[in-house]
C-alpha cells in the first residue's frame, strides 16, 4: 500500500500546473474567451487572393501594371532578383540612380514560358525646346512565370538620369513557346542609330 501512495503523489501537478489547469474563477471567462477566438482562427480559412489583381489592365488572359514608386520598393522588399537588380552598380553608382529606368508588373492567367516587355524612351529635345522626342526604344526579356503569379520587371535604359527621359509606352508580350533568346536580358536601341 505504500507504493500506491507514492504513485499518486508522483501523478499530482505541481502548485504552478495546477494553477495552469484550473486557473482562479475571475480568470475562467478570459480563458474561456481565448478558447473562442482560437477555435475561430482555427475554423476560418484564409480568404482566395482576388484576381484579377485589383489596377491591373487586362489584355485577353495577360495583366499588367505600372508600380508607383513606393509600390516598386515594397515590391522590391520581398523579391530578391528585383532587390538585385536595383542594387546593380555602374561606375559606383546604383543602376537606376546613373540610368533612366521604369518597371512593369505582369501576371497571366495559365502562365507564361518568358516575358517579352518593349517600351519607348521619351523626353525633351533640349532644354529650350519642350518637344517631345523618342530617344531610344527598350526590349526586356524575363524569365518563367506560374498561373496568376504577379511578377515585376525593371526595364533599363542606356540614357543618363541627369537628362529626364522616361519609359513610356510599355507593352508586354506573355510567350507559351520556348525562349529562343537569352533570358533575361535587356536590349537598348538608341533612335540616333
Amino acid at each position: 500500500m505504500p507504493q500506491r501512495r507514492r504513485l499518486r503523489q508522483a501523478r499530482q501537478p505541481k502548485p504552478l500546473q495546477r494553477q495552469l489547469l484550473n486557473p482562479p474563477s475571475h480568470q475562467r471567462p478570459l480563458q474561456r474567451q481565448l478558447q473562442r477566438q482560437l477555435k475561430r482562427l482555427l475554423l476560418t480559412p484564409s480568404p482566395k487572393p482576388k484576381w484579377p489583381p485589383s489596377g491591373f489592365k487586362a489584355n485577353g488572359d495577360v495583366y499588367a501594371k505600372i508600380p508607383n514608386a513606393k509600390e516598386l520598393v515594397g515590391t522590391a522588399s520581398n523579391s530578391k532578383i528585383l532587390t538585385a537588380q536595383l542594387a546593380q552598380k555602374v561606375d559606383g553608382v546604383a543602376i537606376c540612380e546613373k540610368y533612366s529606368c521604369g518597371a512593369v508588373q505582369v501576371a497571366s492567367l495559365d502562365g507564361c514560358t518568358w516575358w517579352e516587355v518593349n517600351s519607348k524612351l521619351v523626353g525633351e529635345t533640349s532644354a529650350t525646346d519642350k518637344t517631345l522626342k523618342t530617344f531610344g526604344s527598350i526590349r526586356t526579356l524575363a524569365g518563367k512565370t506560374t498561373s496568376k503569379q504577379i511578377t515585376t520587371i525593371l526595364i533599363i535604359s542606356q540614357e543618363p538620369l541627369e537628362l529626364r527621359h522616361v519609359v513610356t509606352n510599355i507593352s508586354a508580350i506573355c510567350h507559351k513557346g520556348p525562349a529562343t533568346e537569352k533570358i533575361p536580358s535587356t536590349t537598348y536601341k538608341s533612335a540616333t542609330n
